[in-house]
């Protein structure tokens, strides 16, 4: 294996093989600059490029691009407000705050040192995998996975820890609204009116776009005001400072990473809920934080687990053929295309095929770190800028980022809609996170749910498997009542 995996090395060492992995990380920090799109339309551009090369050089690309997306995608998460892709949501929590603080350039380094330390972690525990992937894979079943998306849905109240049952209705809603559309289990639709849009459902960008991005500029054209105040943080000091912030939280780095792996390398959870899984469970189990307000903290831990995540997702993709998400799918369409037919071929003839993806992912997040950093910086500056100069081009990037999704005029309708309930939400207190939580969690729960009553009965309650996630549900619940308790005893 060590043999094999140095020969790899020196495979991707070539020009014929850095030159596209480089091209595939030049692009896929551009998709994630870019609000809306995400590495499902990053992979969509490469595609017809990949038909001339080698089969290696050509995974090299697709990887590259998929490593360093959910790097890149922070760049707007934190500076502006607005979600770069459906996995850099979380990040807006306290990265938003702090760029408000003038300390955007602190967040930016402490997220792509965490990027990076998440990535690096997801394919060294990619290639540790590889022998055992398959029992642990396999172990997963529909009660599992709806254990898993209970999981999620707990996520609400700790989001909502100032105000539980806010959180809880606004969790409700974001239930009604995934439920729009056809039914996972029956011939049937629900809450369409007849309106053709809706017939399957409202697009997760749309949503994320509608709740968070047009509330904050909305806002911010009213006030007339840049992003953060006249003072300090787009420095090399900042930088340098979450930069150093990262390292010092290597342990939140692996627990979050962790998360991001197992999440990742099971299908049909995809990347839409691995951030708030792990910002919650850092909020839940880290004491005296300020998680919401601009606490470090709570950029580390979604970025870190986002980047991980891809790792994990390459495990099903490679070895079963099972897109782990979106973006998989695509990058399993670009194998076939070439030839390559995932399975366990993945890991005896077409072993080198792997261990190329692996090497890719590890220095693609090294390059797509470097070149963010190096751009930190400049791009914080942004924040300083008179928000009325910087509304027009936003406002286009947010409206064309929407439109990507059905290419529909629904989609700008939808955007409209969804911009007014997210500025009345943020107006009164309402949790933003807590209705996109239950929005990507809808169909999952509903959809495991059917399987597993239709197939096992109520004996999936006492499978081993959702014995434990129920007990490691009730532990995050508990926890995050008794350190809400303790920090309101010690305001007290």
């Amino acid at each position: 294996m060590l043999d094999a995996l140095m020969q790899a090395f020196a495979g991707i060492l070539t020009f014929g093989t850095l030159l596209p992995l480089l091209l595939g990380v030049v692009v896929g920090i551009v998709i994630g600059v870019l609000p809306g799109l995400g590495g499902v339309v990053g992979f969509s551009l490469l595609l017809p490029f990949v038909f001339n090369l080698e089969p290696s050089a050509a995974i090299a690309m697709l990887i590259g691009l998929a490593a360093v997306v959910p790097t890149s995608d922070t760049f707007p998460s934190v500076l502006m407000g607005i979600p770069g892709s459906s996995g850099s949501q979380a990040t807006i929590m306290d990265g938003y705050p702090l760029a408000r603080k003038g300390q955007g350039a602190r967040a930016l380094g402490a997220a792509f040192t965490a990027s990076l330390m998440g990535g690096l972690i997801g394919a060294l525990v990619l290639t540790a995998a590889i022998p055992i992937a398959r029992p642990l894979i396999l172990m997963f079943g529909s009660p599992e996975l709806l254990m898993l998306a209970i999981l999620g849905l707990t996520m609400v109240g700790i989001l909502s820890a100032g105000n539980a049952l806010r959180g809880v209705l606004a969790g409700i809603v974001g239930l009604m609204i995934g439920t729009i559309g056809a039914a996972p289990s029956d011939p049937e639709y629900r809450f369409t009116f007849d309106i053709l849009y809706l017939y399957d459902g409202v697009p997760l960008i749309v949503v994320a776009l509608g709740l968070f991005a047009i509330p904050e500029i909305v806002d911010l054209l009213a006030s007339g005001r840049a992003i953060a105040p006249e003072k300090g943080g787009a420095n090399m000091g900042q930088l340098m400072r979450g930069i150093r912030e990262g390292f010092a939280h290597w342990r939140l780095v692996l627990r979050c990473s962790g998360i991001g792996v197992i999440i990742g390398a099971i299908p049909g959870l995809g990347g839409s809920v691995v951030d708030w899984i792990s910002y919650s469970q850092a909020k839940a189990t880290i004491p005296n934080n300020h998680f919401g307000e601009g606490d470090i903290r709570g950029v580390i831990a979604p970025e870190s687990s986002n980047n991980a995540k891809e790792g994990g997702a390459l495990l099903p993709t490679l070895l079963f053929g099972i897109p782990g998400s979106g973006s998989m799918a695509v990058l399993l369409g670009g194998m076939t295309l070439l030839g390559i037919q995932p399975g366990p071929s993945m890991v005896t003839t077409d072993l080198p095929i792997t261990l190329t993806a692996i090497w890719s992912l590890a220095i693609a997040n090294i390059l797509g770190v470097v070149i963010c950093i190096a751009l930190a910086g400049v791009i914080a500056r942004l924040c300083f800028v008179p928000f009325p100069m910087l509304a027009p081009a936003i406002l286009l990037v947010v409206v064309f980022g929407a439109y990507q999704a059905t290419r529909s005029w629904g989609d700008w309708v939808a955007l409209v809609l969804l911009g007014i309930l997210g500025w009345l939400m943020k107006r009164y207190g309402w949790s933003r996170p807590a209705i996109l939580v239950g929005f990507v969690l809808a169909p999952i729960t509903e959809q495991y749910f059917f399987i597993s009553m239709s197939r096992y009965g109520l004996e999936w309650m006492l499978r081993p498997g959702v014995v434990i996630v129920g007990v490691l549900i009730l532990a995050l619940l508990v926890s995050g009542f008794l350190l809400s308790r303790k920090e309101k005893k010690g305001v007290a």
